[in-house]
């Protein structure tokens, strides 16, 4: 049935008190006289290597994860694991090579390192790009997934749940990076806990339904139920090589999309831009270890929904108003088989995901409004208390739009290739700016510019491209259509630089030398592991 027990209301109710309750200790017991706009936005340098890490994985995983990622689960199998598991090894790149320069030239807001290295109009431009996207695709999505869930979960209407996701997550965002950080390790361990029991739950629902008796003799028998849920790599024969296209998962596009994400995100890089060099890397290796994890709390529910349902169970369940499959349904189904007590924890697991991405997010979008486009254009003058009340309505401001918007997904299928979809519009341009501009010196603005510029109409011509009759052209695979859009940008960039006779005296590089780069023994070890794990998944799951 789709309602709490009195047990789950108690659950989540005491889960809601220790959050909301911790939060406010940590704001009072670490506030400052006067806040500031460093203390507010970056909590800087009072977030310990585990907060960093933690905090890093709470705003990362949210309603698109357990929602989404389970949908996806459902429809195409653990191929889309990959955005996770790729995900840790691209951590340890960030970790090596993006973070040390970030810190070595003081930079906080993504927005600052362009202007710091290329000039204004590159900065505002990106600023405005990222600002309509963490809005209008990320913030927007999460409301509108984790409205879904509970209101499938719970029975409560879906605009009541918006309500409360916005209120719960202001709680905690307004209370600044500080609250964030260190409630996301609560954050953390209740998803985690609440999203391996209920990945123990879905995998003993499948031995009760299909006689296997037990919990791991269940895992064989996804695999034998579901054999095609258990590639990594899909062929072009297989109706879901656009959403993973082959080995371009390996060594293409997914690498544009996460290095992007991961190293020159500002929700993401923010947990790690106020402290020192030892510990943000320390979080950093963290987060990629919590990564290992995730398919397994969401992908795998996802895979034994389908089973489940292709034997007949929850028929019903699974479709819409229009009788048409959701896979975006399975993990509300599943959560809604729970016992008394273990659906409450698995409901707080799943709350705990959407109003951590949410705050996370919140507070990007204040600190980038706030510091790169209030304080530079709108009120420069503006004292530092000003600023923070700035940022707290800006986060205000945004949750409403996202509100108001969240509801026009209804349309989409799975709601997590939307996602990466259309993120995906701007990724290969940002990187391009960002990686010529952490390693080539003479990269210049014009050519930055220009890379802003031609990114997102590149990336319409290409998936809208016509398709020929013989295939050769069209319908090209997004993640193959970020690689393109990268190439001709970067080819653009390097053109345009060694055209500039200036280009040979730039004076807007940043501080980078090799010792930035070194590592600790312990680090290298946790990269090796990190590495070899993958490697072994990739081979098995081939």
């Amino acid at each position: 049935m789709n309602h709490l027990s009195a047990l789950d209301c108690t659950v989540f109710f005491i889960y809601f008190i220790i959050v909301s309750a911790y939060g406010y200790w940590v704001y009072r017991s670490k506030k400052q006289k006067q806040t500031d706009t460093k203390d507010y936005f970056l909590a800087e340098g009072s977030l310990t290597w585990w907060a960093i890490g933690a905090s890093i994985i709470a705003s990362n995983i949210s309603a698109e994860h357990f929602i989404g990622m389970s949908g996806s689960g459902f429809a195409m199998g653990l191929a889309i694991a990959s955005y996770e598991w790729m995900a840790a090894a691209t951590l340890i790149i960030v970790a090596v090579y993006f973070l040390p320069i970030y810190l070595k030239n003081k930079i906080y807001t993504m927005p600052q390192f362009l202007s710091t290295r290329y000039n204004n109009t590159v900065s505002t431009l990106m600023a405005v790009f990222w600002l309509l996207v963490y809005v209008f695709v990320n913030l927007t999505s999460i409301f509108f997934l984790g409205a879904i869930a509970i209101e499938t979960i719970t029975g409560i209407p879906f605009n009541t749940c918006i309500v409360f996701l916005a209120i719960f997550s202001a709680i905690i965002t307004l209370g600044g990076m500080k609250v964030i950080g260190y409630t996301d390790v609560i954050q953390v361990c209740v998803l985690v806990i609440g999203g391996l029991i209920t990945c123990y739950m879905a995998l003993k629902l499948v031995a009760e339904k299909l006689d296997t008796h037990t919990v791991l003799g269940a895992l064989p028998l996804l695999k034998t139920e579901a054999s095609d849920h258990f590639h990594m790599i899909f062929s072009k024969r297989d109706k879901f090589y656009n959403e993973l296209p082959g080995i371009a998962v390996l060594v293409g596009g997914l690498w544009i999309n996460n290095l992007n994400y991961w190293g020159c995100n500002q929700y993401i890089v923010q947990r790690a831009l106020g402290a020192d060099l030892k510990t943000g890397r320390s979080g950093l290796i963290f987060a990629a270890f919590l990564k290992l994890l995730i398919p397994v709390i969401v992908v795998i529910p996802g895979i034994a929904a389908f089973v489940l349902y292709q034997r007949g169970y929850f028929q019903a369940e699974m479709l819409d108003a229009a009788g048409v499959v959701k896979p975006d349904h399975a993990y509300p189904v599943l959560m809604n088989l729970l016992p008394a007590g273990i659906k409450g924890l698995a409901f707080a697991a799943l709350t705990a995901a959407i109003v951590a991405s949410l705050a996370g997010k919140s507070n990007s979008i204040a600190t980038i409004f706030t510091l790169d486009i209030y304080k530079k254009y709108i009120k420069p003058e503006a004292s530092e208390r000003r600023l923070v009340a700035v940022g707290r309505w800006s986060v205000v401001m945004a949750s409403l739009i996202a509100i108001v918007v969240a509801p026009t997904l209804r349309s989409f299928d799975q709601v997590y290739q939307f996602i990466q979809e259309y993120v995906g519009f701007i990724s290969p341009g940002i990187f391009a700016i960002f990686l010529l501009g952490f390693f080539w010196k003479r990269t210049t603005s014009r050519a930055a510019l220009a890379a802003a510029l031609v990114t997102i109409p590149l990336s319409i011509l290409f998936k809208f491209l016509p398709t020929l009759s013989n295939g050769s052209i069209g319908n090209i695979p997004f993640l193959n259509r970020m690689s393109w859009v990268f190439g001709i940008v970067i080819l653009l960039m390097v053109v345009i630089t060694l055209t500039d006779p200036k280009s040979k005296d730039n004076k807007q590089g940043l501080e980078v030398d090799r010792s930035m780069f070194k590592v600790t023994p312990a680090f290298a070890v946790c990269s090796v592991i990190i590495c070899g794990i993958l490697a072994a998944l990739y081979i098995v799951f081939w």
